[in-house]
């Protein structure tokens, strides 16, 4: 079974400065891109959720 996946809850999408915008940090290639630019992410291979409490909880 497939997970779903959302862009914004990824720890690869991050925000890029020289473009002003945010983007996938993945190296993509130009279907994975297409699919991306398309909002067709529903099961991406790359997803990584970000949490960004995982460390605090590490440390207690």
């Amino acid at each position: 079974m497939a997970t779903k996946s959302n862009c914004e809850s990824c720890a690869n999408y991050v925000y890029d400065e020289e473009y002003d915008c945010y983007c996938c940090d993945c190296n993509l290639d130009e279907d994975e891109m297409m699919r991306f630019l398309t909002g067709g992410t529903a099961n991406c291979p790359y997803y990584s959720f970000y949490d960004e409490y995982k460390i605090v909880r590490k440390q207690n």
